[in-house]
């Protein structure tokens, strides 16, 4: 399965993990390559087994889902972090989803919609609760982005509406005809002047004000 999506299962129910597993290694396209029960031990698979798409529960003793999360933001892990949760609320998804998760579904997923989730995060798309998403950009709105629009450039505006259509930065390289590194640049400055902290906030951002696809 050399084009297999790899997953990891990060979670502290072992009878969890082995439902997960389960279902996904029917998968033609998709290949668990290992558990973890804790975000500390996540973390440390993440960079051992370089998986494409981590599975992570929120509420775990020790390292919780939340730090797991800004741990591996601050390792610049490319992996894609899905939240798995039978929490739904917003107090304990909207900080997972700001520490830089991809997305978040319940525990009690359909099994076929699990399957589909990971597909669609590894394909650089953000998977968010119409709840949580209002909710996300409420917040944002009570900042002080909503009114720096005219700060951004007409290229910084295009890398914003590539953002919201869930490409990845060497897709808007690709786009755009940019280096990487120039994406990222333009990247950097969009959070800094819209006052945003990711890019999941820019994306709900772009689509809030009209700006994606």
């Amino acid at each position: 399965m050399a084009d297999a999506i790899k997953v990891l299962l990060v979670d502290d129910h072992q009878v969890v993990r082995r439902g997960l597993r389960t279902f996904l290694e029917v998968q033609d396209d998709i290949e668990v390559v290992g558990e973890a029960a804790d975000g500390a031990e996540g973390v440390a698979l993440a960079g051992e087994l370089q998986p494409d798409v981590i599975l992570m529960d929120v509420k775990m003793p020790g390292t919780d889902g939340v730090e797991a999360l800004r741990r591996l933001r601050d390792l610049d892990h490319r992996a894609r972090v899905l939240v798995v949760t039978s929490f739904t609320e917003q107090r304990t998804v909207v900080p997972a989803l700001r520490a830089g998760a991809a997305g978040y579904v319940y525990k009690d997923i359909d099994p076929d919609a699990l399957a589909g989730a990971i597909r669609s995060v590894h394909a650089g798309h953000v998977l968010l609760q119409p709840e949580v998403a209002g909710a996300l950009l409420s917040q944002e709105e009570g900042g002080s982005g909503a009114g720096r629009a005219g700060s951004l450039t007409e290229r910084e505006r295009e890398v914003l509406g590539l953002i919201a259509d869930g490409r990845a930065n060497r897709e808007i390289a690709r786009a755009l005809v940019l280096s990487e590194k120039t994406v990222k640049t333009h990247v950097s400055n969009i959070l800094m002047k819209l006052d945003l902290a990711d890019r999941t906030q820019a994306a709900l951002w772009a689509v809030r004000h009209g700006l994606s696809g």
